[in-house]
């Protein structure tokens, strides 16, 4: 995310009184199911942090992060717009959305900042890949030590998965988490137009049923051995 925010940036400097900012991340359970917490989308996927948390560098213990030497840090769009752009890329619509207070030693840049404190304030889920507001979490089968990937879903996308709903993932973390408000939106106008709705349920009820056969075929050629 770091590009997407400019390269022009100010001097490294310091800040106790936080921004509110924007940014997307991946949601997380810890491997005894009792925490909550989250992974960055890019450059800090290999390391899940909680709802408050400290940046370090993934790459090297000798310097504090932020560092000008390095990208390290927690990144954080200035506008709320930025970050919903950003949530269109394909290959991050398996996010959600936090917004958060950035604190602590930073650079500045045109449409967000490089910050070492975070504190995450609510967390949106935005919508299934199927077009629908998320309605629960699901495992994704990846992860990293300790924590497993989740991903948000419908309750129709689920299937036979195990779901942690938002509100159980919203004790676990300790702070709100939403259906997003777009992702609303999308959906009203969509019941709004008589003509898309049945369009999009034959698409998610086609979808289904080439998993069902997918799933047949599994299930033959296990089987078979």
């Amino acid at each position: 995310m770091a590009g997407r925010l400019s390269l022009r940036r100010t001097p490294q400097e310091r800040r106790d009184v936080p921004w509110r900012g924007y940014k997307l991340a991946y949601p997380m359970l810890s491997a005894d199911g009792t925490e909550a917490g989250f992974t960055g989308v890019s450059l800090g996927r290999t390391h899940a942090y909680g709802v408050q948390a400290e940046a370090r560098c993934a790459q090297s213990s000798r310097h504090q992060s932020p560092s000008r030497l390095c990208d390290c840090g927690f990144y954080c769009f200035h506008d709320l717009a930025d970050a919903r752009a950003l949530a269109c890329d394909p290959q991050y619509q398996q996010s959600v959305l936090l917004e958060v207070d950035a604190a602590g030693r930073y650079f500045l840049y045109e449409r967000g900042v490089r910050y070492s404190k975070q504190t995450v304030r609510s967390v949106h889920a935005g919508l299934c890949a199927c077009g629908w507001p998320a309605q629960v979490f699901v495992a994704t089968g990846t992860g990293v030590v300790g924590w497993r990937k989740l991903l948000p879903v419908c309750s129709t996308c689920a299937g036979n998965r195990p779901p942690l709903t938002l509100d159980h993932f919203s004790r676990l973390a300790g702070v709100p988490v939403h259906r997003d408000d777009q992702a609303v939106a999308f959906t009203a106008g969509a019941a709004a137009n008589p003509e898309l709705v049945p369009l999009l349920s034959a698409e998610v009820a086609l979808l289904h049923a080439r998993l069902d056969e997918l799933q047949s075929q599994l299930d033959r050629l296990t089987k078979g051995h």
